[in-house]
Order: C-alpha cells, then structure tokens, then sequence
C-alpha cells in the first residue's frame, strides 16, 4: 500500500508513522509514504494557500489551485493516486467495512483540510471522496488521515504478523469485540470467567459470542441492526436486555378535535379495527396505555361494550392475547380528560407530543414552529412521560395541536403521497422512538 499525504504540515507525520509496526512496516516495503505539500505549488510570491470565503463568514478556505495541481503532481511523477479521499466532516462516516474496501487499493491520496475546509470546486475538478471519521471537528484532516491509514494498513499482509488475528475485532461482523483477560487469574478479587479457564473450545466461543452481543447492546446498540443474528443470539439480547422506554410512553387516538375531508374542525367515528389494531401496536411496544378520546357518548358506550367483550367477557378466554392488548385502553372526553388518567397512572404530567403529516401553519401561512426530530423526543422519553397524540380521519385540528410541547415530523415527507392509515402511522412512529434496543 502505497500512501500520499498532501498536507500543509507533513512533519506532523513523521513521529506517529516511525514507531512500532507500522516503522517495521516501512522497512519491510509493506507500505510507503511519501507527502506532497500544497505549499510548493503556489503561483504568488507569498506561497498563500487560503483566501478569504465568498459571501463572508469567519475563517478562512483553501484555495482551489494549489490543491489541485498537489494532486495532479502525483501522476505527473509517474505514480498513481489510487481513491482520492478528502478527510472532511461532511464526508461519509468511516467503517470498517469501508476499511476493507480501502485497503484493497495499491495507492490512496489523502487530502488534509485546514481551517474552514476546501474550496468545493476541487470535488467538481478531481474525483474525490469525502470521509470523515466521527461527528467531531478537529484543526486539521492529518488525525482522521492517521486513523485511516492505520486503519487500513494494519489489514495489509503481513502487517499484523498472524493474518487471522482481525477477524474477531470489533465492527468485523458488526459487532463489537468480546472482554479479553490475561494472568493473574484472579486480581483484586476480580476473577477470569470460568468458561474462559476449563479448555471447552465450544463453551469459550459461546461466551464470547454472549459476551460480544452483551458489549454491544450496551455500547453501540444501533450495530445490532446490520449484524447477522441467530435465533439463538436474538434469544439472549431479549433475556439481557431491560430497557423499556414504552413505559414513559401513552398514545392518544384523537377523534374530536380533528380535520374532515372539506378541512372544517368535527369529529369521526370510533372504528374496531383501529381500537384492535392499535391496542396490539401498543403492547408490542409496551405502551403503558391507549387513551382513546372521543366527547360522544355512543361512542363511548361502543368501546365500552368492545372492552367488555374483549377484556371481561368470553373474549378474554378464546383469546387472552387480544385481551392483554386491550387492557390498555381508556376512554377520555377530550386530551384533559386524557392528560388526567395519564398523570393517575405515572404519577408526572406528560409532555403532549403532536402528530401532523402537513406543517403547522399561522395566518399568514408562515410555519409555527419546527418539527422535533425522533431521536430528540427518545431522549426526552428516558425521564418524562409523553403522550404521543395521533389525530385520526385528515389529522389534528389546529387548536389539538396548539396543545401540544412538540411536534413530530411527517413520516415521508420525501414522497410525494403521505397519507397513512392511523394504524400504519402509529406503528413506524412507536418503532423509530423505540425500536428494539432502546
């Protein structure tokens, strides 16, 4: 592998990249390096690489000329550039799986950014790659290039010495490495697993498969939905995992307030299928209750002969599941009414959060307020309880809106056509907040 650094500040390589395997790796022409600087293909008199951006703001952007002509110097002198990758923290985020893919390549161009970044035309000019190494800013691209070239060098043949010894690293299989112990066996009162000492090869890959899946889930939970699961791994996250965020959560299923077709305020008709459906969304969630709200009493004598059937009746002895579903639900006037049996249940007030797959506008068309986005509202469930309110028929009316601390945004706004049943709706809202290692 074959590596060329274009840097304002190539000495700030020469430490990190003269020590330990990667100098052994050096003199054995494993890798090389040379550093091409910016600097050195300047047209003023004062070798200036940065102007001053377009538009105004702070800092200062490098300039387009000098780094293109770095760049172009490399094949100029006979060698190839490779993938030409701009560190940048616009770019794409660095994995392991990219690792692998770069370190097929015989050459790789690194560009290191410096004070406000690039000026964007060398992506038009040259075929660059943006990567950045984490949602951080540093001074420089030369930390990110220097993770990037380990990165990847150490996957190099013979670099690590034993070819196999990367193959239970962390984010290999998506997936963060087991705990490791060496000797003593026992320090400070703190013992070596006994799986780990009695030589059984099939119980020590058991608990380190265990013990990666347990890591994991506690660390980086989001690996888990690109890793390979057997039902067996998919067994043991359920038995370790005891977070449930649901319980901070209530549903309101809004029948008055709501917008009809003609976008006039009225009310809409309790349906079963919404009532069953959403009661079994709920529970798979682990929803603490589904505050059905509705000021109409035939209505509400409906559901109440629905929960009779269903959570009293015979019902509840043909099918139990249905009945657990159903518990959940209440009746409420309107979202006081609603607001009251959730703060009975929780013993907290809970935070109102509004639903709408259109903007919340004032007269003059403008937006009210800006929706909060999913994960912000999942943190906010870790230590309030919320109250996700779902308008049925055309949606919330204004004044059901008005009520509510946040709103979520619409599920597709992306797509042309956005108008979801309520059930469908309240099922990718519940799985975004919560998933399933939240």
């Amino acid at each position: 592998m074959r590596y060329h650094l274009v840097s304002l500040f190539p000495e700030w390589f020469h430490s990190p990249l003269n020590t330990a395997l990667f100098a052994k790796a050096l003199e054995s022409q494993i890798v090389s390096v040379d550093y091409i600087n910016p600097r050195d293909f300047t047209q003023n008199k004062h070798n200036k690489v940065d102007d001053s951006p377009y538009g105004g703001g702070p800092g200062m952007v490098l300039m387009a000329q000098p780094l293109v002509d770095a760049i172009n110097a490399i094949s100029l002198s006979g060698k190839k550039t490779g993938q030409i990758i701009a560190l940048t923290p616009v770019g794409e985020p660095l994995t392991q799986e990219i690792v692998q893919e770069l370190a097929q390549e015989e050459d790789l161009t690194l560009i290191c950014g410096r004070y406000e970044g690039f000026d964007e035309r060398i992506y038009d000019i040259l075929p660059i790659r943006k990567i950045s190494i984490g949602d951080i800013i540093l001074n420089g691209g030369e930390v990110a290039a220097l993770a990037l070239i380990e990165a990847t060098a150490r996957l190099q043949t013979g670099y690590m010495g034993k070819e196999e010894s990367g193959e239970d690293e962390s984010f290999t299989h998506n997936l963060l490495e087991y705990p490791h112990y060496t000797r003593p066996e026992n320090f400070m009162d703190k013992a070596v697993p006994k799986e780990l000492q009695n030589g059984n090869h099939a119980e020590i890959d058991l608990w380190r498969r265990k013990a990666a899946l347990k890591t994991t889930l506690t660390y980086r939970s989001d690996l888990l939905e690109k890793a390979f699961l057997s039902e067996q791994d998919r067994h043991y996250l359920n038995e370790i995992h005891n977070t449930n965020l649901g319980k901070n959560i209530h549903i309101a299923l809004v029948h008055y307030p709501i917008l009809l077709k003609n976008n006039t305020v009225g009310s809409s008709s309790i349906t079963n299928l919404d009532l069953h459906d959403i009661a079994r969304i709920s529970c798979t969630y682990g929803i603490s209750s589904l505050q059905i709200v509705s000021p109409i009493p035939d209505q509400k004598i409906l559901v109440q002969e629905l929960l009779d059937h269903w959570v009293h009746g015979e019902g509840a002895k043909t099918n139990p599941d249905r009945s657990t579903a159903l518990k959940r639900i209440q009746l409420a006037d309107d979202l006081s009414c609603a607001i009251k049996n959730i703060t009975n249940i929780s013993g907290k007030k809970p935070l109102l959060i509004g639903t709408s797959a259109k903007p919340e506008l004032d007269k003059k068309g403008r937006e009210k307020r800006i929706a909060t986005p999913f994960p912000t509202i999942t943190k906010l469930a870790k230590n309030n309880t919320l109250l996700i309110v779902l308008g049925t028929s055309h949606g919330l009316a204004p004044e059901a809106l008005a009520q509510c601390d946040f709103i979520l945004p619409p599920i597709r706004y992306l797509g042309e056509y956005n108008h979801l049943p309520v059930r469908a709706a309240c099922a990718i809202i519940l799985d975004r907040l919560l998933g399933d290692f939240q």
